[in-house]
């Protein structure tokens, strides 16, 4: 089923009709509609532990107000942020809820009917690794190029190999060059420090496109639960 033109010109597909010389011609949402098409196949689920997450809910409620406040502007102006091509990098220690906050923008994105790719950064290099075998590289690197914001969990988490950076590198180029939003996390919080994790040009790109958002505090993951 089509999703609705943000337009309110065609009836959700692209196209508009001049039913006067019998001809079809593109609607300004169509680079909207093609995105939407070639991103289906890419992982756009918001995991089970996720979905229920929210701003005024455990983790996020016991997260520095300030860093919440960051994280809430953006997603009150998500289609404003999407289109500039602006992302955020939430960064700090593990177990502080970068993650969660990452999935609550991510989720804001496909409820405003974006098109967004969620991956840990293992998850995706492992992913384009099996495309080299099957042939389909460039298809996943034009999809992931094209999805209006790219959620990658844990950048520096992977063991960097030239491979790796390369990689990594080229998807960042990419949709810095068209503009398009990532949202990542890390536990790396020193620019200087990820830098050397995978290369200075790849950090000058997302220090460009993305607001940086330090999450700091205990790792709440050891905390002690309730039985």
């Amino acid at each position: 089923m089509s999703q609705p033109c943000p337009l309110g010109r065609c009836e959700g597909d692209g196209l508009l009709f001049d039913h006067a010389s019998n001809t079809a011609y593109d609607c300004e949402c169509r680079p909207q509609v093609i995105a939407r098409r070639r991103a289906r196949s890419l992982s756009a689920v918001i995991p089970k532990r996720y979905r229920h997450a929210s701003f005024d809910r455990p983790p996020v409620t016991d997260i520095d107000a300030a860093i919440v406040s960051a994280t809430r502007r953006f997603v009150n102006s998500i289609e404003e942020k999407l289109d500039q091509g602006r992302g955020l990098s939430f960064m700090g220690p593990v177990g502080t809820g970068k993650t969660t906050l990452a999935m609550i923008v991510s989720r804001a994105a496909l409820d405003a009917g974006r098109t967004v790719a969620i991956y840990s950064l293992p998850d995706l290099l492992r992913k384009i690794r099996h495309t080299f075998d099957t042939g389909d590289h460039d298809d996943l690197f034009d999809r992931l190029t094209s999805v209006d914001l790219l959620h990658i969990d844990d950048i520096g988490a992977e063991q960097t190999t030239p491979w790796v950076l390369e990689e990594l590198y080229s998807i960042v180029n990419a949709r810095y060059e068209d503009q398009r939003s990532i949202v990542i996390t890390t536990n790396i919080d020193d620019p200087e420090k990820l830098s050397e994790q995978i290369t200075p040009r790849t950090v000058s790109r997302l220090v460009e496109m993305c607001d940086d958002v330090y999450v700091e505090g205990p790792d709440r993951r050891m905390e002690p639960h309730p039985a």
